[in-house]
């Protein structure tokens, strides 16, 4: 099977590379609008799903990865801020608190209709931000496509107290350790399906 990544965010293409060797990207058409009254767990996971379907009829005899990302901050939905004054609300809200990222996961088997789905939490205690750290950090990193406003795979791990979480991965989209149980149920596993040839093995 050949496997598609239905995202055009660099930062899940450079996170899927770590584990599959031969994957194409394609970014799905799909209106990410929260529904009324949505919870932020069903709104992650009905994209992820979304997404993944989004391109079977392009990619019929694929494995389709979908995902999607929230941050939750006193029960509120934090998406991407898009705009630096977003980004500056967003921080500040974080500020001191404990965030909670839900990340949505799904793999769909488009040959024979299979799914796989589901939503990976993960908690961020913030420190107490001044102005200064929080106007530095936004011009320093531009983080304006990253929901919650920080990279943390970048310098947005200066503006953490801990991290509560089974995947750190899942902070930059894309929940790995997840998705490779998900292939092991499949029968797929990087680790003995790997065609590196003989000579190249060290």
């Amino acid at each position: 099977m050949k496997f598609v990544l239905a995202s055009s965010s660099p930062y899940r293409r450079e996170l899927l590379q770590k584990v599959v060797a031969d994957f194409v990207c394609a970014a799905p058409q799909v209106d990410e609008t929260a529904q009324v009254g949505e919870s932020a767990q069903h709104l992650v996971e009905r994209l992820a799903i979304a997404k993944a379907k989004a391109l079977a009829g392009v990619y019929s005899s694929h494995l389709l990865i979908g995902s999607d990302q929230v941050a939750v901050i006193d029960g509120h939905i934090v998406g991407k801020p898009h705009t630096y004054d977003n980004a500056v609300a967003q921080l500040r809200a974080a500020s001191g608190k404990a965030v909670t990222f839900l990340t949505g996961l799904a793999l769909y088997d488009s040959e024979n209709q299979r799914l796989q789905h589901c939503v990976e939490p993960f908690t961020v205690v913030f420190r107490a931000l001044t102005d200064a750290e929080i106007h530095g950090y936004i011009a320093l990193e531009q983080p304006l496509n990253c929901a919650g406003s920080f990279k943390s795979e970048g310098l947005g791990i200066s503006l953490f107290e801990r991290l509560h979480g089974d995947d750190p991965n899942s902070l930059i989209g894309l929940p790995l350790i997840r998705l490779l149980a998900m292939l092991r149920e499949w029968g797929i596993n990087p680790l003995t399906d790997a065609t590196t040839k003989p000579s190249e093995a060290q």
